[in-house]
């Protein structure tokens, strides 16, 4: 099977696209043609894909990247049993002729999400949700669907697979919690607690725990980062590939999501509280209502209020100072991922339904 795998949007090297879905692909031995932003990422491909360069759509810089990618998926397309779209935007560059042959893989409430973009001007988001749900019922017409999410099936009227955001879990969890530092492993914003992770590394600097963040950042909250690692409060170490980021994270505190009350977050899971629980580390979360039952019910974490850096500070320092109940969590948090949220499991349904859609040639 030829699939052709497509992003403007992520990095190339997106823990679900690449690390997750096209390593998958791969293992079961089909071939994959990769489009993706690499030279404005300063990404080297994987020589095991064929990589197609795009420019990046990022802000309100985006209908030159959606011409480039229109103008790519009508000259390589064609080639492909499959073609794989990972951005909303896309839907907009799909030429008829493929419609029958493409996958849109849902990875967000776009809708809901419109009103974290910084780069959009207020008096617009209203008119484009009422814009993107339209788009997403056309789509559901006429293109096949992936969902990430079991919540996002009430967004849409037939019922689509749904291949969640898991992640690789190791045998036995990799190092036991420290008691030094704590981690964020993920894409930085306001909504995602960039600002409230910052007033947490003050709040901690005195107490000798430091706070690493392992993530790029949205434009609005890099300057804000910036001053706070050159004062020293914290250390940033910008976009890292997943398999490095999570190593990195081995050994902390605990990792945090501190992810706002935000529409866009309500029904999602956050990937990064199973990658903490799958590295043997516990987890502090705000009460996001799935990020917080796996939590809770997992005996693995904390949970502290949105948007309270106090609280967020009393709970690292609760796990720093009883090692045997970090441990116990990081244990536990472990043993669910390994349970429940091992990507083996979820890779093998996914190359599965990929296959079946190419084998009756859609």
């Amino acid at each position: 099977m030829r699939v052709f795998v497509c992003t403007v949007v992520h990095h190339p090297e997106d823990a679900r696209i690449l690390h997750r879905q096209i390593r998958a692909l791969l293992d079961a031995g089909h071939e994959v043609t990769y489009m993706a932003p690499f030279r404005a990422c300063n990404v080297t491909p994987w020589p095991e894909i064929v990589p197609v360069d795009v420019p990046r759509a990022t802000g309100r810089r985006r209908l030159h990247s959606l011409r480039a990618a229109r103008r790519i998926l009508k000259e390589r397309g064609r080639d492909a049993d499959l073609v794989l779209l990972h951005d909303p935007e896309l839907l907009l560059a799909v030429p008829r002729r493929l419609r029958s042959r493409t996958v849109w893989d849902v990875h967000e409430d776009t809708a809901a999400a419109l009103g974290a973009k910084g780069w959009l001007p207020a008096p617009l988001r209203v008119p484009l949700r009422f814009a993107v749900r339209r788009l997403e019922r056309r789509a559901e017409r006429r293109l096949k669907l992936l969902l990430a999410e079991e919540g996002y099936r009430e967004r849409f009227r037939e019922r689509h697979p749904v291949v969640p955001n898991t992640t690789n879990v190791p045998d036995s969890p990799p190092a036991p919690p420290g008691d030094d530092r704590v981690v964020y492993v993920g894409q930085l914003s306001l909504a995602r607690g960039a600002a409230d992770l910052i007033e947490l590394a003050r709040l901690l600097h005195d107490d000798g725990v430091t706070l690493e963040l392992i993530g790029a950042a949205d434009a609005s909250v890099r300057p804000l980062l910036r001053e706070a690692q050159r004062t020293g409060l914290l250390r940033w170490y910008g976009f890292v590939p997943n398999d490095r980021a999570l190593r990195m994270a081995e050994g902390a505190i605990a990792g945090l999501a501190l992810l706002h009350d935000s529409p866009n977050y309500r029904h999602s899971m956050p990937t990064k509280v199973v990658e903490y629980m799958a590295r043997g580390l516990p987890v502090i979360t705000t009460p996001n209502p799935i990020a917080a039952e796996i939590v809770t019910q997992g005996a693995c974490g904390l949970v502290v209020p949105f948007q309270d850096p106090q609280a967020t500070a009393a709970a690292v320092r609760r796990l720093r100072d009883d090692p045997a109940l970090r441990l116990d969590m990081g244990k536990r948090g472990h043993e669910a991922a390994r349970a429940r949220y091992h990507w083996p499991e979820q890779a093998r349904l996914f190359v599965a339904q990929l296959e079946d859609w190419a084998a009756a040639k859609v």
